[in-house]
């Protein structure tokens, strides 16, 4: 007999109690393969991104409509709950029928006792929604959907700029497109688009860049499969050109996977030999996946190893040049990883801070006298950024700053920041280290 099919929504309840209540991250949970029609597999996607962009306020609309907590053993019964919520609340799906499909789930997940009460939570927030929604206009949290301690640290390092970061983190983010010029150019990849009734536009600041005006699967691009593109934000596609790179130079991509920045390197320059690491096996099989579809494993040696660690995978020669895209908070793509604000917690910033340094540390002395180290994150954070890159200048002697001056971000007393929405960029930050003799 072969395996029932879920429904979109039977599934996405499974995905998001692996996140919600287990803290499992979207990107591993992710899978609609087993879903043949493409329509369920954009509901489910909706459905995931959706509830998490909006978890603050879907559980504060929640919290008054049951009469008791439920057990934590029916963890999978609130995210359904939170599930129909969202669908009255985001979603053009008539009322009736989403109530109708989101009980249904109850019986798909064996709990058929939850029926009554999910149809009755449902339906008593169609029937007090003005007022619930009137009730929690002064709950901070639920109002911007942010946990209050990232409100608070974007409130301190952009006290000018929180709201509209805020604002960018809740929205959709664009579909991007890095074009591989060794196989098109941009110019001709925009007619394959156009001619497959795709609308799309050139993405600012970058040679390579499109941006579609919606989402498609990416098997719907002309050439996905023979290495023509990749899926990559701008804000992320202008690091190579940060690196500047020199013919048959060696470089490292320290924190590679899964691979965006370390095949754009392939692609726009000629390397000698690129040193790829990755501690997680999982993540280094992406790397893997995404060298060999775009036919860039010449020359390029992928490690799973520590990079804090060089006596493990460094054959010490030293690099030319260093690309440092450091583990952080991930503020800055907020918007395209809603889980975060559920996922992240407030000590683990000064964790990533300390993983950031140690990185820092350890990985400056194998880059060569007159090469440079590009420090990139996706945070918003002064400490992971302009505040990590200033302690580390004042007790280096050998290091010393290259300015970035350009038309996009903005300039900070060390490197240079990107917001979310910012150009359609995801949040950035960027800083360029030159290494002079001690």
């Amino acid at each position: 007999m072969s395996p029932t099919i879920p429904d979109a929504r039977t599934l996405a309840t499974q995905i998001l109690t692996q996140v919600i209540h287990h803290g499992h991250s979207l990107s591993d949970c992710l899978d609609t393969n087993s879903l043949p029609d493409p329509r369920d597999r954009a509901l489910v996607q909706e459905l995931c991104y959706g509830v998490l962009r909006w978890l603050p306020k879907l559980q504060a609309l929640l919290q008054p409509l049951l009469k008791q907590p439920l057990k934590a053993k029916d963890g999978d019964i609130q995210v359904l709950l939170l599930i129909g919520l969202y669908q009255q609340l985001y979603l053009r799906i008539p009322p009736h029928a989403a109530i109708a499909a989101t009980v249904n789930v109850t019986r798909a997940v064996q709990k058929n006792w939850a029926t009554g009460l999910v149809n009755a939570v449902l339906r008593n927030f169609q029937r007090q929604r003005d007022t619930l929604l009137t009730r929690i206009e002064t709950d901070r949290c639920a109002q911007f959907a942010h946990p209050a301690w990232i409100l608070t640290q974007l409130q301190t390092d952009w006290p000018t700029q929180w709201e509209a970061i805020v604002h960018a983190n809740n929205e959709h983010p664009p579909f991007t497109l890095r074009v591989n010029s060794r196989c098109v150019s941009r110019d001709e990849y925009l007619q394959q688009l156009q001619n497959a009734g795709l609308v799309a536009t050139p993405t600012p600041y970058t040679d390579v860049g499109i941006t579609l005006a919606q989402p498609v699967e990416v098997q719907r691009l002309p050439g996905f499969n023979q290495g023509w593109i990749s899926v990559q934000d701008g804000a992320a596609q202008l690091a190579t050109s940060l690196l500047d790179v020199p013919t048959d130079a060696r470089v490292l991509d320290a924190c590679a996977a899964p691979g965006g920045k370390t095949a754009h390197l392939l692609e726009r320059y000629t390397i000698d030999k690129l040193v790829a690491l990755d501690s997680r096996p999982t993540r280094v099989q992406k790397l893997k996946d995404t060298l060999r579809r775009l036919h860039l494993e010449e020359n390029t040696a992928v490690f799973c190893a520590d990079a804090t660690q060089p006596e493990t995978w460094w054959d010490g020669q030293p690099f030319d040049r260093i690309l440092l895209d450091v583990p952080c908070s991930g503020s800055g793509v907020i918007r395209r990883h809603p889980d975060i604000k559920h996922l992240r917690q407030p000590n683990d910033l000064a964790t990533m801070v300390a993983q950031q340094t140690r990185l820092l540390e350890t990985l400056w002395p194998l880059l060569a006298i007159g090469g440079k180290l590009l420090y990139v994150t996706c945070s918003v954070f002064a400490q992971e950024n302009f505040l990590q890159i200033q302690r580390f200048l004042t007790t280096h002697a050998d290091a010393h700053e290259i300015p970035l001056t350009y038309p996009w971000g903005h300039a900070l007393p060390s490197g240079r920041q990107i917001l979310p929405g910012e150009d359609y960029f995801d949040g950035f930050y960027y800083a360029c280290l030159f290494k002079t003799q001690s």
